[in-house]
């Protein structure tokens, strides 16, 4: 192979790297906006929990966007299991189930940053490998 094929080949193996690279960003923004969701799904129904039944208050429904609700029954709320499937959960099982859904989302972006680390490890290396032959080839 010659150094222009050589050099032609990590410049196309470094394209690959930063659309993987994108990629991987991209997953992560959109785990970090699930966590986001969970989190405030799980402060309202902390919030719910201390609130009387008959109680008025401000139910959130997403997009910054609130109604004027009364909270009927505070103990009992459903809860999506998958697959379009909702059961009826305690409060306080419905708060231990998103926990546990923060908990996978945040180890899944552990190893998006992981893999990131890698591809970035690897991106360098194939660029320092460009860089020289490049010199070599000023040579």
């Amino acid at each position: 192979m010659t150094k222009d094929e050589e050099l032609s080949r990590y410049m196309i193996l470094i394209e690959n790297y930063k659309e993987q690279l994108n990629s991987l960003d991209m997953q992560y923004s959109y785990l970090q906006a699930a966590i986001a969701d969970y989190n405030k799904a799980k402060i309202t129904l902390e919030q719910l929990i201390k609130a009387d039944d008959g109680t008025e208050v401000l139910l959130p429904i997403g997009g910054s966007t609130f109604v004027n609700a009364t909270a009927k029954s505070t103990s009992k709320v459903l809860f999506d299991i998958g697959g379009g499937v909702v059961t009826e959960k305690t409060t306080e099982d419905a708060i231990k189930k998103i926990d546990k859904r923060i908990e996978s989302l945040q180890q899944t972006q552990e190893k998006l940053s992981s893999m990131a680390q890698q591809l970035q490890t690897e991106a360098t290396q194939i660029s320092d490998k460009a860089q020289r032959l490049l010199e070599e080839k000023k040579e």
